[in-house]
């Protein structure tokens, strides 16, 4: 018999140097649309909260930091819906690798693989001193006014955003050492065999960061969906906030039909 839908929490897992506030409205947005479910977030060690500590070389390591956190906060890890972003899509991946029977689905905004992209098109090359500028800055404004212009295709219309980064990297300051762990940790993450649980990939045309071609190279290998918006930049959620909330909402919907079908197949049968 399915769980209630009530029962199964949606965790949204940021990606590189990004805290859970990054999530912005769009996490609200996503809650309204389901009351009746937990809609959680959380910081890998190094951001967000958790500035203060050291951050793992290895995604598996920082993975494991979430699914304690989980726990911590008494819910039951039982068919995670578990959306990710960039960085976070990897720990999603390895979430579902270690423990697929905690895992309902994964929903991967703008992911990547080195098992099968390049790495120039996981960080787009043309931006390589870009990226060193985001993380040797000036001042911590400045390094959230490059990160937007990296990572937003309109960066004009979300200064108001932007003054909530800066205040968030004025409060929690990611380290440069704990930036380039995460680096280290996401450029190494390698995962060659499909998930074993139901994947849809969210891409965006327009992304400067890492290449669209990364997810149209992961949803080939392993026969995966793939929907690309042909305007937004990598940050999806800030950008295109509705277009995302509605693919997955026929996402998760797609999933019920098909659960409500194998239960009623088991049940005739």
């Amino acid at each position: 018999m399915t769980e209630p839908v009530s029962s199964r929490p949606i965790v949204l897992l940021r990606g590189l140097v990004r805290e859970q506030r990054h999530w912005g409205e769009f996490k609200q947005q996503l809650q309204r649309r389901y009351p009746e479910r937990a809609v959680l977030s959380f910081d890998v060690p190094g951001n967000g909260q958790l500035y203060h500590l050291s951050s793992a070389w290895q995604i598996a390591k920082l993975r494991q930091s979430l699914r304690v956190q989980l726990r911590l906060c008494q819910v039951e890890i039982k068919q995670l819906d578990l959306l990710a972003i960039s960085m976070g899509g990897m720990l999603a991946l390895d979430w579902a690798r270690a423990y697929p029977e905690e895992v309902r689905s994964l929903t991967l905004l703008n992911p990547s693989n080195a098992a099968f992209s390049p790495f120039y098109q996981r960080l787009n090359y043309r931006n390589y001193f870009k990226l060193l500028g985001c993380l040797f800055a000036s001042t911590r404004a400045s390094r959230e006014r490059r990160i937007m212009q990296l990572s937003s295709s309109f960066p004009e219309r979300h200064q108001t955003v932007l003054a909530s980064w800066i205040g968030w990297a004025e409060q929690c300051p990611v380290s440069v050492a704990n930036a380039f762990k995460q680096l280290v940790a996401a450029a190494t993450f390698k995962l060659e065999q499909a998930p074993s649980v139901p994947l849809l990939l969210l891409a965006s045309r327009r992304d400067q960061l890492v290449s669209v071609r990364c997810s149209q190279a992961m949803a080939q290998a392993w026969g995966c969906g793939l929907k690309v918006h042909p305007r937004a930049g990598h940050d999806l959620a800030l950008d295109a906030p509705n277009w995302t909330c509605q693919q997955i909402a026929r996402w998760f919907a797609s999933l019920e039909e098909q659960a409500n079908k194998h239960e009623v197949t088991q049940r005739d049968g």
